[in-house]
């Protein structure tokens, strides 16, 4: 979730090449100098990158894949083939501060690529981001961003140490698996989305068909829309050659539950809910997804979602176009996003099941900074369970900040408002921590704290959203977001006319971000209860239920 965001720290805009910085005369990594040498022949319209370097200390796999690196990072404009791109000592890190405080040792070393697409867009700001090539955004792994092969490398006080890292490797286009009778998936370009970021931009999503669905040809279904980080795999992870397990699936920590457990079974069995699942898929240049709502910086992804993509499945697929068969499910990023659509759009869906989702209401926001009351997220709090917030918060943005001012990724912000720059304004310093009140009451005024939404809306609202609101939230959650659930759920607690207190549920002391108390199996048996329950008479829930 520790993402980073699209505005300027530490980096460099307008050299055409990385300048080497002067090197002092103290210090073993003060000896270090490393540059990386792009391939002969570029792509055409490669122009501009950020290049990333990995200093890693095992060579357990390539450093681009490690999460225990130490990772340093600056852009480059007008490159060309054969160019040679200086790292100054000055360049920004994580965890280290800068290259010249990397301590003496062994490393394993790579350097990646990460290719910039010049954006034109329709609010007239032009911006430099990576455009997602259908991974999710995740710079390591990018189809066409350029990545160097590992060396192993030593760093003392003995000799200077060069490092020349020739970007001689592409990475491949992403295998997406061919269409089953069981998984289907379809991508296509969203005329919204494209005519907001000047450049061709595309929605998509994985569909999981019930057991029989072409034995039925007049059964139409209800839909469980299911929102989490980018992923082309089936959902809720789906096997078809398991169909026999009672365990098996994707489990997790200690004292959480496994998930998984006999899904694929229980999908292909006689006695299973006949639903169709969607995994949605609408990455941006900000993030692997958009959070499925409109916004300043990313665009109209909710209008695209409602008007363009769910059309598509429901003329493809046979759905039930009605509001009480419509549900949405998601955790963490995917628990905000489905919670939102569901607050936003609430005769459009008829219930949400939302998992540890990012901080609903911004008193509790990331660390368990109040950032309307509070003067700086860097700022350790007293309150008990909020020890370490601000430690977080400092970590997670000293690695925004290498991430970078184009590649943008940093999802806590994409939501804010416009920069003059055209990138996305911080809701606080990256190197100092102070909040900046006017972008959190841009945030307020978009409607992005669902809390407070809530609040102001429920006369409008509460009576379309009674029975539908299923929040969980695990005892310790790593981005303290389980304590701004506690706020939404005393919000619920006193509502009137109507009043609705909606449905919250907390997990045991052992349970972490991500906690849900049931099975996907037994989510499903429980939402399946929910539709049929809402179905009017005239729907038969008995034609799904075959």
């Amino acid at each position: 979730m520790m993402r980073h965001l699209a505005f300027a720290l530490g980096v460099f805009f307008a050299c055409a090449v990385f300048s080497k910085a002067a090197t002092p005369k103290t210090g073993p990594a003060n000896a270090l100098h490393v540059s990386a040498v792009l391939p002969e022949t570029l792509a055409p319209g490669v122009t501009a990158g950020r290049l990333f370097i990995y200093f890693a200390p095992t060579a357990q796999s390539e450093p681009r894949f490690q999460s225990n690196t130490s990772l340093f990072g600056l852009d480059a404009h007008g490159v060309k083939a054969s160019q040679r791109l200086h790292v100054p000592l000055t360049t920004a890190g994580a965890p280290e501060q800068t290259l010249r405080d990397l301590a003496p040792g062994d490393y394993y070393v790579q350097a990646v690529f990460n290719v910039l697409t010049e954006f034109h867009r329709a609010d007239g700001h032009v911006i430099w981001a990576h455009m997602d090539q259908w991974e999710g955004q995740n710079f390591a792994r990018s189809p066409g961003n350029l990545f160097s092969t590992t060396q192993k490398i030593h760093i003392g006080p003995e000799a200077p140490t060069s490092i020349i890292l020739p970007l001689e490797n592409i990475i491949p286009p992403i295998d997406v698996p061919a269409d089953t009778a069981w998984v289907q998936r379809i991508k296509f370009q969203s005329p919204l989305l494209s005519k907001f970021w000047g450049h061709p931009m595309y929605l998509g999503a994985t569909i999981l068909l019930p057991k029989d669905y072409d034995q039925h040809p007049d059964v139409h279904y209800p839909v469980v829309y299911i929102q989490n980080h980018f992923s082309i795999a089936a959902p809720f992870g789906f096997n078809p050659v398991i169909k026999s397990d009672v365990t098996g699936g994707s489990g997790g920590p200690a004292g959480q539950v496994d998930k998984g457990a006999g899904f694929s079974a229980a999908w292909q069995s006689a006695d299973f809910p006949r639903m169709i699942l969607v995994t949605f898929q609408h990455p941006t240049p900000y993030f692997d997804d958009s959070y499925g709502v409109n916004s300043p910086n990313c665009g109209p992804y909710g209008d695209a979602i409602l008007q363009e993509l769910m059309p598509a499945l429901e003329a493809r697929f046979r759905m039930i176009k009605a509001e009480y068969a419509r549900v949405l499910t998601g955790s963490s990023t995917g628990g905000w996003g489905s919670l939102a659509l569901q607050l936003y759009y609430p005769e459009v869906f008829g219930g949400a099941w939302a998992f540890s989702p990012d901080p609903v209401d911004f008193r509790l926001y990331y660390g368990g900074v109040n950032i309307y009351a509070d003067e700086n997220a860097f700022i350790e709090k007293t309150t008990p369970g909020l020890e370490g917030g601000a430690t977080m918060n400092r970590r997670s943005s000293q690695r925004a900040a290498v991430l970078g001012t184009q590649e943008g990724r940093f999802e806590w912000w994409k939501h804010t408002s416009v920069g003059p720059d055209g990138y996305p304004l911080p809701v606080w310093n990256l190197k100092t921590g102070k909040i900046d009140r006017a972008v959190v009451e841009a945030m307020r005024a978009n409607n992005f704290d669902l809390r407070e939404y809530l609040s102001r809306q429920w006369p409008q609202i509460g009576s379309k959203l009674v029975g539908k609101l299923h929040v969980y939230a695990a005892a310790v959650d790593s981005f303290y977001s389980n304590f701004a659930v506690r706020l939404l759920d005393e919000f619920m607690q006193a509502t009137q006319n109507p009043h609705d207190a909606g449905s919250f549920q907390y997990g045991p002391p052992s349970s972490r971000h991500g906690w849900q108390p049931m099975t996907n199996v037994e989510l499903l048996r429980e939402i399946d209860r929910h539709i049929a329950a809402r179905a009017p008479a005239s729907a038969k829930p008995a034609a799904w239920h075959y």
